[in-house]
């Protein structure tokens, strides 16, 4: 039983494919098939999974576990996420301006003045592009796009998203923007 401490979300597994107990899967990685490059999957339930073959299907992968021998066994992982431990991800591969949207959860969004508008809970895409989930205390969640017009500037040392209020939709007028506190939100007219 293995417990991560930084896990990162690489698969969900599907349906079984065949009577040998292979299963279909959704790879979160840029290759699909470089799915088995990060050592073994694990389940937030503590299991470990090593992929002994892996190969692309229209979609998805199609993927033999070690111990998973028919159909039974495959179709018992329908739904299961497979994660691994953030350290197991290569970062002399990224560019400066590259990073795992992993690494954005929990930066603080704020502006130039330094009005904080929340920290990053979560990373979306629905279909239409990459949004940013943020939350501030005492506050309902609200999403902004993750666009180089929204999101001037991170930081991940400092741990801080420069934010361009207008751009994101945190805020409809200009003048509104000297008026925001991260206390007191903004009363509608």
């Amino acid at each position: 039983m293995t417990k991560l401490e930084n896990p990162v979300l690489m698969a969900t597994i599907g349906g079984a494919q065949g009577l040998r107990g292979e299963v279909r899967a959704k790879a979160y990685t840029a290759d699909p098939t470089a799915l088995g490059d990060y050592g073994h999957l694990h389940s937030m339930d503590g299991r470990s999974f090593e992929i002994l073959e892996i190969r692309e299907m229209k979609n998805v992968v199609v993927v033999r576990f070690r111990g998973i021998n028919d159909r039974n066994a495959a179709e018992a992982l329908n739904g299961l996420e497979l994660y691994i431990e953030r350290d197991n991800l290569p970062d002399e591969e990224l560019e400066d301006d590259e990073f795992y949207y992993a690494d954005l959860e929990g930066l603080e969004a704020r502006d130039d003045q330094g009005v904080s508008y929340g920290t990053v809970t979560g990373v979306f895409d629905f279909g239409a592009g990459d949004l940013l989930e943020l939350k501030g205390p005492g506050k309902r969640p609200v999403l902004i796009p993750f666009s180089e017009a929204s999101v001037l500037e991170i930081d991940l040392e400092a741990g801080t998203l420069l934010i361009d209020p207008l751009a994101a939709g945190l805020v409809d007028d200009p003048e509104e923007l000297s008026k925001f506190t991260p206390d007191k939100p903004k009363k509608k007219k």
